[in-house]
Parts: structure tokens; C-alpha cells; sequence
């Protein structure tokens, strides 16, 4: 007697089960050269950031004294129309006005000269620096207040030569006044422009700024001091 036979066939999956590798091989890290490829292909914006402190002290000081010197060879002349008076008012403002600013430009620069040096003594006493730390942050980052002192009196300077020049040579009164406020209108538009450029803002917006608030001041100083020359006169 025949004993049955499995009829049954098996089924066969061609393809195997996948497995889950619990530590997937990491990607190679990018090669010398691709790096240097990545990194030529970024773009830094440059900081202007970095140029703020000297901008700042530079272009205030050539504008106080280009305004203080205009206004106050304006504000003599609404009052005073021989041309000696004006040039002795500009002089003495050049004079008054650069060592003011040589000295509270020196004053302001120890103070923070102070303030940095005293936090870096707390960081290399905590061990936080190393002395060669401690030296190259010192030279690189701590101002110097001679030079900070120097360089705002020769902007102030520079900005008062404007309209001392522009009225030295000058006799006639209504002349000699345009004359004084027309190269203060072009100094203080090239100071704005400059301003901008180096600080990289809008360059029409900061010329006009800087032009408007020149007009308002020597336009004040020249009213008031007409309004008290004329008071006083009738006294």
C-alpha cells in the first residue's frame, strides 16, 4: 500500500528580509580641498561695525568744529560786520573748541581704558586668560587716550579751517556771511557723505541729515545773538 505523498510546494521569497543596522556607517568627513572649496564659496559681509569708535569721534569732531566755528563767525557778524571781528570770534572758537575736545576725548578714554584694563585683571586672575592672552587683548582691544585726544582735536580742527578760510580773504559783509555759511553747507555735505561711506549707511539720507541740523544751528545762533545785539543796542 502507496503511503500519500506532500503534494505541497514551498514558496520561496526571492528577496531577503531587510535588516535594520543599527550603526549606519557615517559619511567621510570633506577632504582639505573641499573644504577650502566650501570656504571660498562663503561670502563675510565686512563689519562695520568694527570701524565705529574712530568713525564716530572722527566725524563728531570735524562737525563741532565746522558748526561751533560757523555758527559763532555768523552769530559775530550779526552783530559785528568788520571783517577782523569775525576772524578773531573763528580763531579763538578753533583754539577753545579743539583743546575742549582734546581733553574730553582724553578724559572719556581713560575712563573706559580704566573699566577694560580692571576686567581684564579679573580674567587673568581667574585663570580665564593666559598672560599672552592677557597681553595681546590688552594691546588689541584697550584704547590709547593720547592718540584718541590728538586725532579729535585735529578733526575739530579741520573742521573749523572751513569757514575761517572761506571769510578770511573776504571784506564785504553780505559776501563775506554767504561765503561762511556756503562752505560749511558743502563741508557738512561732504562730512555726511563720508560718514556714510565709511560706515557704510545711506549716503543721501545721512548728507541731508548733517546738512539740516548745520542750517538749524547757525540759523539759532545767528537770530538770538541778533535778538540781544539789537536789545542791548537800544539799552
Amino acid at each position: 500500500m502507496a503511503l500519500p505523498t506532500n503534494t505541497s510546494t514551498i514558496v520561496q521569497n526571492p528577496d531577503p528580509p531587510q535588516t535594520h543596522d543599527p550603526n549606519p556607517a557615517k559619511p567621510a568627513p570633506p577632504t582639505a580641498a573641499a573644504a577650502d572649496l566650501e570656504a571660498a564659496d562663503v561670502v563675510v559681509p565686512f563689519d562695520y561695525s568694527k570701524r565705529a569708535q574712530w568713525l564716530r569721534a572722527a566725524v563728531l569732531g570735524a562737525n563741532d568744529g565746522l558748526l561751533s566755528t560757523s555758527s559763532l563767525m555768523t552769530g559775530i557778524g550779526a552783530v559785528h560786520r568788520d571783517s577782523r571781528t569775525m576772524l578773531v570770534a573763528g580763531l579763538a572758537g578753533l583754539v577753545a573748541g579743539a583743546c575742549s575736545m582734546a581733553t574730553g576725548e582724553f578724559v572719556s578714554v581713560c575712563s573706559q581704558r580704566d573699566i577694560q584694563l580692571a576686567q581684564l585683571d579679573r580674567e587673568l586672575r581667574a585663570s580665564a586668560l593666559s598672560r599672552a592672552q592677557y597681553e595681546e587683548r590688552k594691546r588689541r582691544e584697550v584704547p590709547g587716550p593720547a592718540q584718541a585726544a590728538l586725532a579729535s582735536a585735529l578733526a575739530f580742527a579741520v573742521g573749523a579751517l572751513v569757514p575761517l578760510l572761506g571769510a578770511a580773504f573776504v571784506e564785504p559783509y553780505g559776501l563775506r556771511i554767504g561765503l561762511v555759511v556756503g562752505s560749511a553747507s558743502l563741508a557738512l555735505v561732504g562730512f555726511g557723505w563720508l560718514g556714510a561711506v565709511l560706515g557704510g549707511s545711506p549716503v543721501v539720507r545721512s548728507s541731508v541729515r548733517v546738512l539740516v541740523g548745520g542750517w538749524f544751528a547757525m540759523a539759532v545762533t545767528y537770530g538770538v545773538i541778533k535778538g540781544v545785539g539789537t536789545t542791548t543796542a537800544g539799552i
